[in-house]
């Protein structure tokens, strides 16, 4: 099984940015705690960030017939992009979307998330934990 994760806007900039809200960690310490868990699970994945729209929609039209699954934190891509919600939905690859923080509990503004219903499900909440449980569900998963 092949998986990507597509981390979006300001990400690169965990563990500085925000900490109250995003933790200390950073990407990179994200990306080896999945690498872990994915070889654990014998499962290959790899790794994409952008901070621009294009270059993940792009990212996402070249995963068609390459990966079986996708894990993406779209950041606030995720509120507004239809584009982004378009290419999820056009190359019918299972999607789980996560957000670090609860966007539900946070401002209005970010509970409306357009890319959510072109997934299959959403993780919000846990932390960077969330990474790893959306591994898992694409992993074990059910439909």
């Amino acid at each position: 099984m092949k998986i990507l994760v597509i981390n979006g806007p300001n990400l690169n900039m965990l563990g500085i940015r925000e900490p109250d809200v995003y933790g200390r960690e950073t990407l990179k310490d994200i990306e080896k705690k999945l690498w872990k868990k994915a070889q654990q699970m014998e499962v290959q994945i790899s790794f994409f960030q952008s901070n621009s729209e294009g270059e993940m929609i792009d990212k996402i039209h070249d995963s068609y017939g390459k990966m079986d699954g996708i894990i993406m934190n779209p950041g606030a891509y995720s509120h507004y992009s239809i584009a982004i919600r378009d290419a999820i939905k056009s190359v019918n690859i299972k999607t789980v979307e996560v957000h670090i923080s609860n966007v539900f509990a946070r401002e209005e503004m970010r509970a409306n998330l357009v890319t959510a219903p072109a997934s299959h499900g959403v993780i919000s909440g846990f932390g960077s934990y969330g990474y790893l449980m959306a591994l898992d569900a694409l992993v074990n998963g059910g439909k």
